[in-house]
């Protein structure tokens, strides 16, 4: 094999030329296997080869600058044969030529003479039959190809395209720019006019739809090292992702692996129209410690992240585009959750300096750590090291100064392996250890406790109630309560009562009955009191109070009854006393209206009753005339059909004085034997005379 690529014919060969040989102005040796051919003896053996639109086609040859000596030649072979064979000829000088024999394959890499032009035969087959040929000329200057790309990345956005191209090695130097050019799919036309790069990487198209799927071709643009820039293959560019993903849900439980680690499942969806290839998850921790990128097919995934704060961005993508990304925040849960019995202690050196503590059992366990601090409201920052001697660490030349009267928190996070000390991964890499709070400087409070009410006033004590101070006015730990109080009028010795910060109410004992206190309360911390609140005068109870609070409960009790007391006792008659039909409705009691009514009324007027129990009755009038209450006295419906109103007046009068009792007089009426006193009417005698006594009542009335 020659250094050219050509692996020429034997030495026996027909067309072998002297024991020297000019090949493409090289001087070979003949036992170095470069021969010459004799270009028309080669022509007159192969002149049966035709050219044939079903056999070897599509010869093309070219080369790169930075080896512009070798060219490769490249063809497509003929469809009649199921094995080919070729013969490649190389003709430069216009007798001589170079050729390979017999060989298979559709590429050849040839070396040319730069001052000649040059014509390349491709022979398939060969001396046989049905031997075609294909043809190449060109100059060797001309033949110098950049391109295609090596690798290419779109981005698209807004109806904005951008391209970034990769060439090949040794192209990269001599190509300047190149141009692009596009279609919608679906349409035969390119864009009229194709768009020139800005360098020989980027490139940008603008005013496409969003909405659209392109196709793009990429060509270098020529120049003297670069003869030959052919259209790379065409590129589908999928339309924009429009639409961000919605999240569904979020659920948050405990890790049961490890203490200080939570376990959470984000579910989001995203619209199926928008041909997506996955999706991309950014984590992100709030106080900018560590920042993660994972991708997923499944819109669904699980993190197991310590109780710091976060920030997650979700988007889809394809291999053009990400769609609008959608936020989710991940808020701090607090330690004490889970870690109520961590140590952690913080000396502050300065307003850029201080020094955190943690457990020694720690050590062995963990190797890096990161600390968080923040004060409320705003962003925390952090520190992340690597501590593996003691149990405590030195954090200098802060950034943000520490404020005076602020209170900051402070958060320590432990990480077990030491390539996460940087914590390029987010995902079950970091857990909480515990949180602790501090003050640069403490001051006093610098409001009161507001609210302040009194209940349960007695001769010698109150409760007081108040609300606690805001914690950004307390300027520091709150250490307590002070109830400042004095007698108001003689302005007596103040006392001061001390009480628990975490109480908001107190009993003051031992005062005098019927005085006035002035009364106050303020909080303090460690740097001293802070403001008091207004004066509130209390009054404690008398010692006669209590006989007018007596007096007044009875005259309560008895308005009570007196208001309420008769619907009470018609309700307990209704239910303890039967209903008694009323005797106004019995036909008896219609006969006494009309005529009759008044003289009823004069006989009645006359009675005095005497006395009476439950067998008897005595009705008086001149004389006692005892009578029989048995009920055989006739009752007036029972009287003649035909009897007018004075006979039944008659008969009224006269049965309502009764028969004489034997054993009360011997004197009888007349009438009063004859008549049988019958009650027929479903009344009791008790009745009958109530309904008397309510006329006599209305006839005195009148």
């Amino acid at each position: 094999m020659a250094a050219c690529g050509f692996q020429f014919h034997r030495l026996d060969s027909p067309f072998m030329s002297p024991s020297h040989v000019f090949f493409l102005g090289l001087i070979v040796p003949l036992n170095a296997l470069s021969v010459s051919v004799d270009c028309e003896s080669a022509s007159l053996h192969y002149q049966n080869c035709t050219i044939h639109p079903g056999g070897v086609h599509d010869l093309d040859c070219f080369g790169k600058y930075s080896s512009r000596d070798f060219y490769t030649c490249v063809w497509k072979p003929g469809s009649h044969a199921s094995e080919m064979r070729y013969t490649l000829i190389v003709k430069q000088l216009p007798d001589m030529c170079a050729a390979d024999y017999d060989f298979t394959g559709v590429s050849k890499k040839i070396q040319l003479y730069q001052t000649y032009d040059t014509e390349v035969v491709v022979l398939e087959n060969g001396g046989s039959t049905n031997c075609t040929r294909a043809v190449f000329k060109g100059s060797p200057q001309s033949l110098f190809r950049c391109g295609p790309p090596h690798r290419v990345s779109f981005r698209r956005h807004s109806g904005t395209l951008e391209v970034s191209v990769d060439w090949e090695e040794v192209d990269k130097t001599i190509i300047d720019n190149y141009s692009v050019r596009y279609k919608a799919q679906g349409s035969q036309m390119w864009s009229t006019s194709p768009v020139k790069s800005q360098n020989a990487q980027n490139c940008t198209v603008e005013n496409l739809n969003a909405s659209l799927v392109y196709s793009l071709q990429i060509q270098c643009i020529q120049n003297k090292k670069c003869s030959q820039c052919s259209w790379s293959e065409a590129y589908s560019l999928p339309a924009e992702l429009m639409t961000p993903p919605v999240v569904i849900n979020a659920e948050e439980a405990d890790y049961a692996e490890e203490q200080g680690r939570r376990l959470l499942t984000l579910t989001w969806k995203f619209p199926a129209k928008e041909t997506h290839d996955g999706f991309s998850m950014t984590v992100v921790k709030a106080s900018g410690d560590a920042r993660t990128t994972m991708k997923t097919t499944h819109p669904e995934i699980r993190l197991v992240l310590s109780y710091s704060a976060y920030n997650v961005s979700i988007s889809a993508f394809n291999n053009v585009s990400d769609s609008p990304a959608t936020s989710y925040v991940i808020p701090q849960r607090q330690p004490s959750e889970c870690c109520e019995g961590a140590k952690l202690n913080v000396t502050v050196h300065s307003n850029t300096s201080f020094t955190i503590y943690w457990s020694d059992d720690l050590i062995a366990n963990y190797f890096c750590y990161s600390v968080e601090w923040m004060k409320k409201g705003h962003t925390a920052s952090n520190k992340s090291f690597y501590q593996k001697q003691v149990n405590y660490r030195k954090i200098t030349s802060l950034q943000e100064h520490f404020q005076p009267y602020q209170r900051y928190n402070i958060t320590l996070y432990t990480r077990s392996n030491k390539t996460t000390c940087a914590l390029d991964h987010i995902n079950n890499t970091e857990g909480t250890y515990g949180t602790t709070q501090f003050y640069f400087i403490e001051g006093n409070p610098v409001s009161a406790p507001a609210n302040i009410s009194v209940h349960n006033v007695t001769l010698t004590s109150v409760v007081l109630q108040w609300s606690s101070i805001p914690e950004e006015d307390t300027r520091g730990f709150l250490l307590g309560y002070v109830i400042h109080y004095a007698e108001y009028q003689h302005k007596g010795t103040e006392t001061n009562i001390s009480v628990d910060p975490a109480l908001n109410s107190y009993e003051l004992q031992d005062l005098q009955s019927g005085t006035t206190y002035q009364v106050q309360l303020s909080g303090f911390t460690q740097a001293g009191a802070g403001v008091r609140s207004k004066e509130r005068l209390i009054t404690t109870n008398q010692k006669g109070n209590s006989h007018f609070i007596s007096i007044i409960a009875v005259f309560a009790v008895a308005a009570t009854v007196l208001i309420f007391g008769r619907p009470v006792r018609k309700r307990m008659k209704d239910v303890l006393w039967p209903s008694i039909p009323h005797p106004g409705n019995s036909k008896v009691m219609h006969n006494l209206e009309g005529p009759c009514k008044l003289e009823l009324l004069k006989s009645i007027n006359t009675l005095e009753v005497q006395e009476w129990d439950t067998s008897s009755l005595q009705i008086v009038e001149k004389d006692v005339v005892p009578f029989d209450l048995s009920p055989s006295v006739q009752l007036p419906h029972q009287a003649s059909q035909d009897e007018g109103p004075k006979s039944i007046c008659n008969w009224n009068q006269r049965d309502l004085i009764g028969r004489i009792s034997p054993q009360d007089s011997t004197e009888t009426s007349p009438d009063a034997q004859s008549s049988s006193l019958a009650f027929q009417g479903g009344y009791t005698t008790m009745e009958m005379f109530q309904q008397v006594g309510l006329r006599i009542a209305d006839a005195s009335d009148a």
